[in-house]
């Protein structure tokens, strides 16, 4: 039996963070991933000749301060290159606008009823000059915030369809914080500063909501600050790979069955090999699923890691004909009609992922998990064929993936866990851990909590 400071259970983007920055804070580290390939949902594959994501991606909160950024400048050995994400449009039937970003723009919108345009301007503002008075917004839903049956359907299809892409959830379980942050509207982490007593922090909290408010009633635009890796998800991946130490010890097809503990205190893991020992437990896998590997979790906890909401999503990649011109830009669009989607044609940021002449578009849909699979496959492809028309023409690749983009959806009445487990030793990492921003994003801020938890970066290690 090997001791070592550290077991990850996980091979995924928040592990393998967690393997960096503990490896590079000095301890000895073990990561066990079940499956053959680290990354998960972070990483890019060849099909036919073109290069996949898992699943479209958009890079948040890259500038300086946001929590990828921090971990790429302090801990990798070298970062990786990325490209700004562009612009995100919505598609109608007569063709692409770009996504409202200000007052005026939801008042010109021209693709949805002029009276619903209205009520989405005055409910906007409203509920932003309470926010301003420091009014919490987490816990009132999108739907419950405005009129809705008096909105028409396409109305209610477009308030569905945006809440469920920033938040895997439809308008009545997504919060209308979410919605503004996902959105722009307001800061990512204004929320978590307003519980602090101090004096400064309750100014400065005041005066960034004034701002928020003053720019969006001046039409002053929404900087996204969102970009992509210009080698695509696996440039990301490699990067870390690249920057762990030799101190960590990775094993792949090696599923974690058991997290041993004793008096309540986290003491390693079993496999179906052999049991491994360590000082600290991180579990990178589902939350949702933590009571399957220890038997005596309070119930209060086993209760609320049963409230985490998931979703699950199908991505459609087609490989097209580069003269099919109805993806020749750069960014994002969304079809709020039907069966919506989000569409990201990713080899405009780098021609080497499809071969020459050839584009690679990116279709991710929600699932309907009472439909069988396939039915939810031919209705996604039918949309396509429906949305552009002739596209069929230029197809010569089809490739679908089934994914969870986010461990947790963040929705009113759903969980995210804690970085602290009521296990001593035992800490979770993850896009369930925390619910700021998306994705990498998101996973990134779980790692900048776990760093705080276990008070490394500037300072020793307390267990």
């Amino acid at each position: 039996m090997k001791n070592y400071d550290s077991i990850i259970v996980g091979g995924g983007i928040s592990g393998l963070l967690s393997a960096l920055v503990l490896s590079k804070s000095g301890k000895n580290v073990l990561l066990l991933e079940k499956n053959r390939n680290l990354g998960n949902n972070c990483n890019s594959y060849l099909v036919n000749g073109y290069q996949v994501d898992t699943g479209p991606h958009a890079i948040t909160q890259l500038h300086d301060g946001g929590p990828l950024r921090y971990l790429m400048e302090n801990y990798f050995d070298y970062v990786p290159a990325f490209v700004d994400y562009g612009d995100y449009f919505i598609r109608d039937e007569d063709g692409l606008k770009e996504v409202p970003t200000t007052l005026k723009g939801y008042l010109t919108m021209d693709m949805l009823p002029r009276k619903d345009r209205l009520i989405i301007a005055q409910s906007l503002t409203k509920l932003l000059l309470s926010w301003q008075f420091g009014n919490d917004l987490s816990n009132i839903s999108v739907y419950q915030c405005l009129p809705w049956n008096a909105l028409s359907s396409d109305t209610q299809e477009f308030m569905d369809t945006f809440s469920y892409f920033l938040s895997g959830k439809q308008a009545k379980e997504t919060s209308v914080q979410r919605m503004f942050v996902g959105s722009g509207f307001i800061g990512e982490d204004i929320e978590k500063d307003i519980t602090s007593e101090n004096s400064e922090h309750k100014y400065n909290d005041r005066f960034k909501r004034l701002s928020y408010v003053s720019r969006l009633l001046n039409n002053n635009k929404v900087d996204y600050n969102q970009y992509y890796p210009r080698n695509g998800l696996k440039a990301i991946l490699n990067a870390i790979i690249y920057s762990l130490p030799e101190t960590v010890e990775i094993k792949t097809g090696t599923a974690v069955e058991q997290i041993i503990t004793e008096n309540n205190i986290a003491k390693g893991v079993l496999t179906k090999e052999e049991s491994y020992f360590a000082d600290t437990i991180i579990y990178s896998a589902f939350a949702k699923d933590l009571p399957k590997y220890i038997t005596d979790l309070p119930e209060s906890y086993i209760s609320d890691l049963s409230r985490i909401k998931q979703s699950k999503a199908l991505t459609i990649w087609l490989g097209l004909d580069e003269t099919f011109e109805e993806f020749n830009y750069t960014g994002g669009e969304v079809w709020f009609k039907d069966k919506p989607f989000w569409a990201m044609p990713i080899s405009n940021y780098n021609k080497n992922f499809a071969p020459k002449g050839k584009k690679l578009v990116g279709f991710m849909f929600s699932i309907n998990e009472g439909n069988s699979l396939e039915s939810e496959k031919l209705e996604a492809y039918n949309t396509i064929l429906r949305v552009y028309p002739g596209i069929n023409n230029y197809i010569e690749m089809i490739h679908y993936q089934i994914t969870i983009p986010e461990k947790a959806s963040v929705s009113i009445n759903g969980f995210i866990a804690d970085t602290v487990t009521p296990v001593r030793n035992l800490y979770l990492v993850g896009t369930d851990v925390d619910d700021r921003s998306m994705g990498i994003t998101r996973a990134a801020y779980s790692i900048i909590k776990l760093i705080k938890s276990l008070r490394i970066d500037g300072f020793i290690i307390e267990l």
